[in-house]
């Protein structure tokens, strides 16, 4: 049903956006996805209408959304290089293109995509290379960090960031010009007095950066008064604002939260351009725990940033805000959505890290979910009767569905381990015993499977041992003692390098040969023989020099 209703929205999507009313379209594709969240056709399809509207961050993770759901097919990879194209980072485009084509190699949109980055790259590295930037310059790092007002941005490793991306595109400044640290930066780099705008610029969160100091003026002229006075350009209103918004700090500090509110509404009243008083105003909401009040004024705030240009920072922190109210009310698709376009905007480690942990929560989430023990054995029924008949990869793809559905059960691990040997899969088979014995230490079944995948590789030492914990387990176990005689057997009739090879590999004799006194001792019986004597007398350096002759290690005349 849910399905159904998600076709008939994604098709009135379609419609919407032929006639051009992306943003009608958008809203279609978006309730579509609320009912099939898994559909990377819609997540695409939303995608492509972003990009109409121009909304590029957006347009990229609906894009990045679609691979994830879906990584072999190349539409989503044409979107994914699309959107990355659209915000100058080509790059990162040419290889989405490049990585859809290889699923799909004769799709007309991945190769003109590729052709047109291509092109974009050879340009734009044309261009800078024509272009002189001021962020050139070798003595660039030298300047800032003489200069008392940049000194301290040159310890930022997120400015750091900002340089190294204008100094290897300068287009990227056009980016970054709203933020009042790289205007400063660039009149030093200039040598002249940048003065950034009092306003929007002015207060773009609670953790607002300190105003820079001026640079000493050289000219005789100038008083000291003059000297010593940087011009404040912000209206009386403005300054209201920021008295209001320090005072609801004090108040949200103080877990006042009315009262916070109050003043951060007065703060909007008079100046309602500037992003921090709606973001300090969502804060406020979510202590309160009214998380859909938070959202609506964090989207707000979004709203008022793009309009009048906030930083990319400022936004990024109102998204990452709607991601953490819907983390709390378990909304998690649409908390990862947000913190994904919190990280478009710009990579915060605190919101990578946010969106990490909830990616992990989410998959637990889904896998415990998805846990049916009767779904579980039916499926390896299924398994045991493809089997039966010799067709292993069919009863593999059922066992693998009864693991997913319960996985718990050390049979089924077992069972698909048997599939993997009879397909010579050895490797995969003893990954899947080991997996089975975490689960069930005392399934014999499972140590017997593990010795026949080792005995296969030649791992015969270890091979050995589990046919050995077999038969502590079982000790009537025919299997298991006709398989440590052939283990046995293979390890010491085996070449005595492979042998030597082999025993390297026992954690046992690793710490016999690191251990300084056992070294020691066997350079003297070498100097010595006579020295052997009087060692073997003492019954643990016995144990170890009989462990290295049983290995091949070590041999005595």
């Amino acid at each position: 049903m849910a399905e159904e209703e998600a076709n008939q929205l994604k098709s009135k999507g379609n419609k919407f956006l032929q006639e051009g009313d992306f943003g009608k379209a958008i809203e279609c594709y978006s309730e579509a996805i609320e009912l099939c969240p898994k559909n990377h056709v819609l997540f695409s399809n939303r995608s492509a209408a972003f990009a109409k509207q121009e909304k590029y961050s957006e347009a990229l993770v609906d894009a990045k959304r679609t691979v994830e759901l879906n990584p072999q097919w190349g539409k989503g990879y044409s979107r994914l290089g699309a959107a990355l194209t659209y915000l100058g980072r080509y790059a990162e485009a040419k290889q989405a293109y490049e990585d859809g084509l290889k699923y799909d190699a004769d799709n007309e949109q991945l190769k003109s995509g590729l052709e047109d980055v291509k092109s974009r790259i050879t340009t734009s590295s044309s261009n800078r290379q024509k272009r002189a930037s001021p962020f050139d310059s070798a003595d660039v790092q030298a300047k800032l960090l003489a200069d008392p007002s940049t000194k301290e941005f040159m310890k930022d490793p997120e400015f750091l960031e900002i340089l190294n991306n204008i100094k290897s595109n300068p287009d990227m400044l056009g980016m970054y010009i709203n933020d009042p640290r790289v205007m400063q930066a660039l009149g030093v780099i200039l040598g002249i007095n940048i003065q950034t705008a009092g306003g929007q610029g002015a207060s773009q969160s609670q953790d607002d950066l300190p105003n820079p100091k001026p640079k000493e003026e050289k000219a005789e002229s100038k008083t000291k008064t003059e000297e010593a006075t940087e011009v404040d350009t912000r209206t009386e209103s403005q300054k209201e604002a920021e008295n209001e918004k320090e005072s609801g700090n004090a108040a949200y500090k103080k877990k006042d939260f009315d009262t916070a509110l109050k003043h951060y509404g007065k703060a909007i009243e008079l100046d309602p351009e500037n992003i921090a008083y709606y973001t300090n105003r969502a804060a406020v909401y979510f202590e309160q725990k009214k998380y859909e009040d938070c959202i609506k004024q964090c989207e707000e705030a979004v709203e008022v940033g793009r309009k009048n240009k906030a930083e990319y920072k400022a936004i990024a922190k109102a998204l990452s805000r709607i991601g953490n109210a819907y983390a709390k009310m378990e909304v998690f698709d649409k908390a990862m959505r947000y913190y994904d376009l919190s990280l478009a905007e710009f990579r915060s480690p605190d919101v990578i890290k946010r969106a990490d942990e909830l990616k992990k929560l989410m998959k637990d989430k889904e896998r415990l979910e998805y846990i049916d023990k009767d779904k579980a054995e039916e499926e390896r029924v299924k398994g045991n009767e493809l089997f039966s008949q010799g067709k292993y990869p069919e009863a593999i793809k059922h066992y693998t569905e009864a693991l997913r559905r319960n996985p718990d059960d050390a049979r089924v691990y077992s069972n698909r381990a048997a599939c993997y040997t009879k397909l010579a899969e050895f490797r995969l088979a003893i990954k899947d015993c080991d997996d089975c014995l975490k689960i069930n230490p005392d399934f014999v079944k499972g140590h017997l499977r593990k010795a026949g995948a080792l005995l296969a590789v030649k791992e015969n030492r270890k091979a050995q041992d589990a046919y050995k914990k077999a038969l502590e387990l079982d000790p009537n176990c025919q299997e298991a003692k006709e398989g440590l005689n052939k283990s046995m057997y293979a390890r010491y009739s085996a070449d005595p390098e492979q042998r030597k090879r082999e025993a390297m590999q026992d954690p046992e004799v690793q710490s016999i040969m690191m251990d300084p006194a056992m070294r020691m001792i066997l350079e003297q019986m070498q100097e010595d023989p006579r020295a052997a004597t009087e060692h073997l007398r003492n019954p643990e350096i016995a144990m170890k020099i009989k462990k290295l002759m049983d290995a091949g290690i070590l041999s005595m005349k």
